[in-house]
């Protein structure tokens, strides 16, 4: 088992939901640990989410795209990076049908800039790849044992094919050039502070407004969801005690139809499920089933600790109180959201926070094809601010 003690550690994607649990926690148990975030702020992602660490003076937030060469190298290069926890990507399976080329861009080309970058600078001992479940492909009903690590990878949309292509150059670079990668796969994950596309806050958020859940499909197909703090926590291990060239599954044993998860949802609001679901077209494909074998994370020492009741009960409450987290959704709302086509944020609301010790923003390339990079230093200190 190993044991990996990181000093400066690059976060990608860290205002989306899983990056940012992660990097709260991290914040939060580590104190000597420097954590350097880099989000472009897509609309999945919300400064918000980092409220809890946005005054920690080992704290810094950075606007920018890993698709930036140049700023992620600038990066690397004047934190002193040693470890790099990779969670940036789109991953939405619906989008992925209609607008594949930014899942390929984002997630195999931001990859490989990521990779390059370790390549230059020599300097980075771990880096964690966090993949999926879907790249496996789907599991036969049948079947009672999961896929394990060694188990074939067979993607069936553009999403996991993107995924599954971004593993294959890290896996590349680890054999090419000695980078010391490891690789996770998980089920899906929810909880707190997730963009209302994704299944479990889209149905609460319906469900808040006493409206229709759209199930695509049937509602047969079975899937595994673990609650957000466990996997959090799951990042924590395997940041810590993974092996270099390693793949570890994050899943439960737990399965659930996706009609199942919506009449729970109906109960916790005293819906009627027979009123309120309303079962509409399929996707172009949508995988029965995903099974996973977690035997070689818990190995590590880790477990899941949040029963399905439990964490379904906490994530409608923090909905609850925040309704308007994440302003109006009403197009993440729709049984068959395109959310790649919505016009994008230009600006970034007012936030409040205590102190932020300093922060990148970076704006889109303009004609001239050069990066243009703002640092702001130490530009919030109690009040609020707009980047």
């Amino acid at each position: 088992m190993a044991n990996h003690q990181p000093k400066n550690i690059l976060i990608t994607g860290a205002a989306g939901f899983i990056a940012s649990h992660v990097a709260n926690r991290l914040i939060r148990n580590y104190s000597e640990y420097r954590i350097i975030v880099l989000d472009k702020l897509d609309y999945c992602s919300n400064l918000k989410n980092l409220d809890a660490s946005l005054s920690s003076p080992n704290f810094k937030f950075v606007k920018g795209d890993i698709c930036s060469a140049r700023l992620v190298n600038y990066l690397l290069d004047t934190e002193s990076i040693d470890t790099i926890m990779h969670f940036a990507a789109q991953t939405h399976v619906d989008n992925s049908f209609s607008n594949s080329f930014d899942f390929i861009k984002n997630n195999v080309y931001g990859t490989c800039v990521l990779l390059e970058a370790c390549k230059t600078f020599g300097q980075v001992r771990r880096f964690i790849h966090v993949s999926t479940d879907e790249v496996y492909g789907e599991t036969d009903e049948n079947a009672v044992v999961g896929n394990d690590e060694n188990s074939q990878l067979l993607p069936t949309n553009p999403y996991s094919a993107s995924k599954a292509g971004a593993e294959m150059l890290v896996l590349a670079y680890g054999r090419s050039y000695g980078l010391p990668v490891i690789i996770t796969r998980g089920n899906n994950v929810y909880g707190t502070h997730q963009f209302p596309e994704k299944l479990i806050p889209k149905f609460i958020l319906l469900a808040m407004k006493g409206r229709h859940l759209p199930i695509q499909g049937d509602g047969s197909n079975i899937r595994s969801y673990l609650y957000c703090e466990d996997v959090a926590e799951a990042f924590d291990i395997i940041l810590h005690r993974g092996e270099v060239g390693h793949v570890y599954n994050i899943g439960t044993d737990e399965e659930r139809r996706v009609v199942d998860v919506a009449r729970d949802i109906c109960r916790l609001f005293s819906l009627n499920p027979d009123a309120v679901i309303k079962f509409v077209e399929n996707r172009p494909f949508n995988d029965q089933r995903y099974f996973l074998d977690t035997q070689k994370l818990k190995i590590l020492g880790w477990s899941e600790r949040t029963a399905w009741e439990d964490g379904l009960r906490l994530t409608a409450e923090w909905y609850m109180r925040n309704p308007d987290w994440w302003g109006d959704v009403s197009g993440a709302l729709l049984p068959h959201p395109r959310m790649l086509s919505m016009p994008r944020i230009k600006k970034e609301k007012n936030f409040g926070v205590g102190t932020l010790e300093s922060s990148y923003v970076l704006n889109d390339c303009g004609q001239d094809g050069q990066d243009r990079i703002t640092y702001l230093k130490n530009s919030i200190t109690g009040h609020k601010s707009r980047l």
